[in-house]
């Protein structure tokens, strides 16, 4: 007898993960019959019914009518793993599957977790922040839906669910295979994707998406500068009140231009000391974060690279030494580099709308750039054209 080793490790393996689901709180889901859907199956699906109907039928009558055992023998075959494996067969074909993801939602986000930093000359760190901040957001859309009305997993071909009254946290739903999750107040799907290593791919599915992802993004701000990140909220030593009068009513243009404009790109100038950084972070806080913009403090290298999240609707970046970024392309220096180029891309938005989904959330994206510098004479006339930089003024105030 030759022995299939490979086929019995796998059974082996199949049979201890499908104890360790149920030692982890899984159960077998068990079909419920529905009169409707049995209907259904009898009037458009007529042929098929049949055909099941007398295979099993079948099964059956061979189970009971071997002539080579006695009675008793039959009737215990009739409870064999064959016989009753081919009833689950048509017992699934007759009642309704569970609940599975209509997958044309239009509104999907993504996320692999935990998110590992590499730091590495080939690495960027900017990818590392959005795919971190992506990670965020996804964690937070879970906080807020709460627990699901139904989990189910799919094993070994069979159908297994978790009991909603035994649901802590995500943590601690054993994934094997995949997990699938749904909320019907939100009509909101979450499908689970086990990778080694323990990591995880969760992946929320949903008509739209938008309120729950402002409200898991507010106040929320993730800062690059070199291989440094950090992710948290704005902070602001000092309130915009606090800035003299002629600042405060510049502050209320910026604010009323960014209530009127999709796009804003604003640029203050001033000598060292004079409160510029200050004022970005105090707008940033009193007026960006209350109409729910994400804030992105990012250094020359981080900008370079840098393309607005297209599920994130309200987006703000603060860059500081704009100088240093948008060099006139006519110095010898700006002509060793690219940045001019990319920030003059982004303030046009041609880096990020060039090719829109018109049913997603980057259709109706806003994007405000808060730029600081010690001087405009070393920037490129490009970007102080009309249409680029919106609004333009000097800090004269010397902070003590």
């Amino acid at each position: 007898m030759e022995f299939d080793y490979f086929s019995n490790n796998e059974d082996s393996t199949m049979n201890r993960n499908r104890r360790n689901l149920l030692a982890s709180g899984w159960r077998p889901f068990q079909r419920d019959f529905d009169l409707d859907f049995f209907w259904e199956i009898l009037c458009n699906d007529t042929h098929e019914f049949n055909k099941k109907t007398v295979d099993l039928l079948s099964y059956y009558a061979d189970a009971l009518g071997r002539t080579n055992y006695s009675w008793w023998s039959n009737i215990l075959n009739v409870a064999s793993d064959y016989t009753r494996s081919e009833f689950e067969k048509y017992w699934n074909y007759i009642t309704p599957a569970p609940l599975t993801p209509d997958y044309r939602y239009k509104d999907i986000l993504s996320t692999e977790t935990p998110i590992i930093q590499l730091v590495s000359r080939n690495s960027i760190p900017i990818d590392y922040v959005l795919n971190r901040l992506q990670e965020i957001t996804v964690l937070r859309v879970l906080e807020i839906l709460g627990c699901p009305d139904i989990i189910t997993q799919y094993y070994a071909e069979s159908d297994f669910y978790y009991p909603i009254d035994k649901f802590i946290n995500w943590e601690r739903i054993d994934v094997i295979n995949t997990v699938l999750a749904y909320w019907s107040k939100y009509d909101i799907w979450l499908q689970i994707t086990p990778y080694e290593r323990g990591r995880r791919q969760y992946t929320l599915m949903a008509i739209a998406l938008k309120p729950l992802i402002n409200k898991a993004t507010y106040n929320l701000a993730m800062m690059l500068s070199g291989y440094k990140s950090r992710v948290g909220k704005v902070d602001s030593q000092f309130s915009i009140n606090s800035f003299p009068r002629d600042i405060q009513e510049f502050s209320d243009t910026v604010q009323q231009t960014i209530l009127d404009q999709k796009q804003l790109a604003v640029l203050v100038h001033g000598e060292p000391g004079t409160g510029k950084t200050a004022w970005t972070q105090a707008v940033a806080k009193e007026i960006l974060v209350p109409l729910g913009f994400v804030i992105f403090i990012l250094d020359h290298d981080a900008i370079t690279n840098f393309i607005p999240p297209t599920y994130i609707e309200n987006i703000c970046l603060i860059i500081n030494e704009a100088d240093n970024l948008a060099q006139d392309r006519a110095s010898e220096a700006a002509q060793n580099n690219n940045q001019t180029e990319h920030i003059l891309s982004l303030l046009d938005g041609t880096v990020y709308q060039s090719v829109i989904d018109d049913a997603g959330i980057q259709i109706q994206q806003r994007l405000v750039v808060l730029m600081t510098c010690n001087t405009t004479d070393r920037l490129d006339p490009a970007m102080l054209r009309k249409g680029r930089v919106d609004l333009i003024y000097e800090f004269n105030h010397k902070f003590v």
